[in-house]
């Protein structure tokens, strides 16, 4: 017998199905001599270490982790929870703990820790069941600070224990055993009901959680079938059977639904039955782990509800956009209906002044039509679609070049690009897109040069965003860059509100809505637009796409024709 055997079994007597149960639980578990040293681990207390300590080292005291945090302060040996329960006899119940492994990474943690007394009283050691709860921590705070932003909830890892039990009916001294180191070790474990079944779904074993949970004492439900908790349309249907069969065939089942407590009550229950099988493959038993995700299941539905609120909200906004478009382009087009036929037929009647109104007003109907036009378009823009597909941006560049060729224009006007790529996403926003860049670059043009437009490619990997730092993504940067007017650097990030111009609108034509529109598509494609530019020389705008998986492979391809 191994050293650390016998230093276990000074605390607790077990057998050798108990120590297999012991390395099978989805919880850490170890155990301290009465003065504090480490005299047994299980698996799961190795991983969450990130070391297999060395039991035999005399300066093994009280934790084998590198520090130990409650409260926000960090713990000496000495005044651990493990020290402290081996001192005065103190047991601690569901402690939360921040745990540093010795290569510096930290877990938050659930400590619970019990003393173990000889027949007079006597400490003589005690045992500490911990389990990882970083995934909770992390789930908790997600919640809390973007319920109203969801975009996916977070998912908790269940913990699943598959035991094997030998010669489960011959042993009769060994399943004693068992099941009293079964309850010593797994009462402790209160967010989960651990249960035994044995092959025909009768309930053999239950734990603390078990009665936490389902609201059940031990002598009350035990002999009984698990179909118990089941809502009685699922028993009518034959879940709880066909889960239990499944189990049988495969192994184990999954399933999530909801449950019924003692009190008739409901929760939203996620198990996992696992089946025990005896040395000859043979199906002996289940075990059967249920957790409580009521509050995770609210907090689902409730998500789902706001969604589906804003996407009903979404689409009344669309509809009344586009109902006030109508309605107010109705008058205009009798506004400018009359200025013409009055410019047109009795314009040579008017003075100068009154046909300087008229055409005033003739351009305030345009302009005004143009923002109409506009605001449809930011309308458009601001709903995201699932029209995704690979697009050409080589070629919407050039259709967009060959439409500005068939144009008169008064000054000269040269647009350059190199080798774009492939992106996915919608084509008619990625037009929109460079048609709004090239005509603010010609709008804010400078006046002494012929206009200049330069489209360039390149490849970079997230940690060269501007506004994130994700380097585990491949993104593509698009930049347009003109020779205009420039601007000054407080203003990139003003140019991306809606109606902000630098320029008064009687020196520039538009709405004032282009590059708010621009920022609208970049974000329906998971995508950001920044802005530098530089006083009297020109302006950059870049645009970041992500790079999706199915293109990486030709990342190699796109760098060297660029």
């Amino acid at each position: 017998m191994q050293k650390w055997e016998l230093a276990l079994e000074s605390l607790v007597p077990v057998s050798s199905v108990g120590k297999t149960l012991l390395d099978s639980l989805p919880v850490a578990v170890y155990t301290c001599d009465m003065v504090g040293r480490i005299v047994f681990y299980n698996a799961t207390a190795e991983k969450l270490w990130g070391y297999a300590p060395d039991l035999s080292s005399n300066t093994l005291r009280y934790c084998a982790c590198s520090k130990i945090f409650v409260d926000g302060v960090e713990l000496s040996p000495e005044k651990t929870p493990m020290a402290i329960a081996l001192q005065t006899g103190q047991s601690f119940k569901n402690l939360e703990a921040i745990v540093e492994r010795p290569d510096g990474s930290q877990f938050y943690a659930i400590v619970n820790i019990n003393p173990v007394f000889d027949d007079q009283g006597r400490i003589t050691g005690a045992i500490n069941v911990f389990q990882d709860s970083s995934d909770l921590k992390a789930a908790e705070m997600k919640l809390r600070t973007s319920e109203d932003k969801y975009r996916e909830l977070v998912t908790s890892l269940e913990k699943t224990m598959e035991e094997k039990l030998q010669d489960l009916r011959n042993r009769s001294s060994e399943l004693y055993e068992m099941e009293a180191m079964y309850h010593k070790m797994i009462e402790e474990v209160e967010d989960y009901a651990i249960i035994l079944l044995d092959s025909d779904g009768i309930i053999r074993n239950w734990n603390k959680g078990a009665e936490k949970i389902k609201g059940y004492k031990e002598a009350e439900i035990v002999g009984k079938t698990f179909q118990e908790f089941y809502l009685p349309h699922d028993r009518q249907s034959g879940l709880p059977l066909q889960l239990l069969e499944y189990a049988r065939s495969t192994g184990k089942a999954i399933h999530e639904g909801w449950r019924k407590r003692k009190d008739g009550s409901a929760f939203w229950g996620s198990i996992v039955l696992t089946a025990i099988h005896d040395e000859n493959g043979k199906v002996i038993g289940f075990s059967k782990v249920t957790r409580d995700l009521t509050e995770r299941k609210l907090t689902e539905d409730r998500v789902k509800e706001y969604l589906q609120q804003l996407e009903f909200q979404n689409k009344e906004l669309e509809q009344f956009v586009y109902a006030a478009s109508h309605d107010m382009r109705e008058p205009l087009r009798k506004i400018h209906l009359y200025n013409s036929f009055v410019a047109d037929n009795e314009g040579h009647l008017l003075g100068a002044q009154s046909r300087q109104f008229l055409d005033r007003s003739i351009n305030a109907a345009n302009r005004m039509n143009k923002l109409i036009e506009d605001l449809l378009v930011y309308s458009r823009a601001t709903n995201k679609t699932d029209q995704h597909a690979n697009a050409d941006l080589n070629l919407i560049i050039d259709e967009i070049v060959a439409a500005y060729q068939e144009e008169a224009t008064n000054r000269p006007l040269r647009i350059e690009r190199t080798n774009l790529p492939l992106i996915n996403g919608v084509a008619f926003q990625l037009k929109q897109l460079f048609v709004n860049l090239i005509d603010n670059a010609i709008k804010y043009s400078h006046p002494e040069r012929d206009i200049l437009i330069r489209i360039e490619a390149e490849l970079i990997n997230g940690d060269q965003l501007p506004q994130s730092n994700d380097g585990e993504k491949s993104y593509y940067k698009i930049s347009v860059k003109d020779n205009g007017i420039g601007f000054e650097p407080e203003y990139s990030k003003k140019i991306f509100e809606i109606f902000q111009r630098l320029i008064p609108a009687v020196l520039v034509k538009g709405s004032g809505i282009g590059l708010a529109i621009c920022k609208k598509i970049m974000q329906n494609h998971n995508g950001l637009i920044d802005a530098i530019g530089v006083p009297g020389k020109g302006a950059e705008l870049n645009l970041y796409f992500p790079c999706p998986d199915q293109f990486l492979q030709s990342r190699s391809s796109f760098s060297a024709s660029s």
